[in-house]
């Protein structure tokens, strides 16, 4: 391990090392990954077959943009197994994501992977300035979903305290921010700000907390400032999801940038457009990840359904990974009103960028009425008062957006707040009536 003024280097020769070499390391697991593909058949080994690809041997990265691609609907048709290749006896956990019909996309894990999970999630913490000294204050959700036992597999590498509080029960969770005083928080960047609030309002606060690690839903630089006031710490991004590992697949670090080290030498990006072509660094993409090194359920060019940009290392830091910025959207929550493309995650940026508005807010798309869709953003005032804030965003939102929203501005505790799992931002409505009193 190598202490850096940007944090903790858990494993220096994978974070720290020439892109020139780690290039050299991703394309001899590059082929021994097609190898063992092609191997288990399966509907991966089939597609490289398909595309002429017989053997791994002499495949470079720049091999990539002709190697098939697999999405979630591949794991979706052949569930419960998936796009499994290990022997079930090799498989010693499964976790997994929400799904369509009820049905979740389980993900097999072998030891393996999990050692992979544990390294790659100690290595996050680390950049965020844990240490074996640090007592992490874990309040992800622990079971199916990655968030609980990633952080914990984590925090347990690095020889820190974990604190495996999961989410829920706010008033205890307090009661051992406040007993414990814990260096570093864990859990989704709404319920931090849940908790900031339950702090506020029981007149506590927690100045032992240096950083946080925030993820599992989208959230933005305005959002953070609001997190960051609220319990005095540095809030930090972190992205994963379940096909790949979990968390921990890319993490915002101390000197990052305000962007994410993706752990490549596991987990190889690409970023592409509609058509699967590769955009140039930071031009928004799709982003593409095969997994170097799994072994329950490799995947070779997994199309995530997530928009970001990518980026080369910070010039002159330590650490010499690939970077990419926060989600920017998904391909699929896209909203296109009238015409114009429209990411839910541009409408916060605006909403949480005015002083005047709470944390808390919901973007509705109504279409109701179908031949005239609209976009209602719902927001509650900080203040008693909230004066000229619904004209102003309309205002505001217009011109970042390039149309009119209705903006509704409630009272506070009218938007659905959550103290389990991911907060609700967005709906749709087609039929029936707003599930919020006062909307129309």
């Amino acid at each position: 391990m190598v202490i850096a003024e940007g944090g903790l280097l858990v494993e220096p020769d994978a974070e720290g090392i020439s892109p020139d070499l780690r290039r050299e390391v991703q394309e001899l697991r590059l082929r021994a990954l097609v190898d063992r593909l092609l191997a288990a058949g399966g509907v991966q080994g089939a597609r490289l077959a398909e595309a002429g690809v017989t053997r791994g041997e002499g495949l470079t990265l720049d091999d990539l943009p002709r190697l098939p691609v697999v999405t979630k609907s591949d794991i979706w048709e052949r569930y419960p197994e998936g796009l499994r290749v290990a022997d079930p006896d090799d498989i010693v956990c499964v976790h997994g994501s929400s799904g369509t019909g009820g049905r979740p996309t389980l993900v097999p894990y072998t030891a393996q992977d999990v050692g992979i999970w544990a390294s790659v999630m100690a290595r996050a913490l680390g950049g965020a300035g844990a240490t074996r000294a640090s007592t992490i204050h874990n309040a992800y959700g622990y079971g199916l979903f990655t968030g609980g036992l990633g952080v914990h597999h984590g925090g347990l590498r690095l020889g820190a305290t974990v604190v495996p509080m999961s989410g829920g029960m706010t008033e205890r969770q307090v009661r051992m921010l406040v007993d414990l005083r814990p260096d570093v928080l864990a859990c989704t960047p709404s319920y931090a700000i849940y908790l900031g609030e339950a702090l506020a309002a029981a007149n506590l606060r927690v100045d032992s907390l240096r950083a946080g690690i925030f993820g599992a839903e989208p959230w933005t630089d305005g959002m953070r400032a609001r997190i960051e006031r609220l319990l005095g710490l540095r809030a930090l991004d972190i992205y994963g999801l379940s096909e790949i590992i979990g968390p921990g697949v890319a993490c915002e670090s101390l000197d990052s940038g305000g962007m994410l080290n993706v752990a490549e030498d596991h987990f190889l990006v690409e970023a592409v457009d509609a058509d699967g072509t590769p955009v140039p660094d930071g031009t928004p993409g799709e982003l593409v990840f095969t997994t170097l090194t799994k072994t329950g359920m490799p995947l070779l060019r997994y199309r995530s359904g997530d928009v970001a940009t990518l980026a080369g290392p910070v010039e002159g830091a330590p650490r010499t990974l690939r970077r990419m910025s926060k989600v920017l959207g998904r391909t699929d929550d896209m909203l296109v009103v009238r015409g114009v493309n429209v990411f839910p995650t541009e409408i916060e940026a605006v909403v949480l960028g005015d002083e005047r508005v709470g944390p808390h807010y919901l973007v509705v798309e109504d279409r109701r009425v179908a031949a005239r869709a609209e976009l209602r953003v719902v927001v509650e005032p900080r203040g008693e008062s909230a004066g000229s804030l619904g004209d102003d965003l309309v205002g505001a939102l217009r011109e970042r957006l390039g149309i009119t929203c209705v903006v509704h501005v409630v009272a506070r505790g009218t938007v659905p707040r959550t103290e389990v799992g991911k907060a609700r931002r967005f709906v749709r409505w087609t039929e029936g009536e707003p599930p919020l009193p006062g909307l129309g």
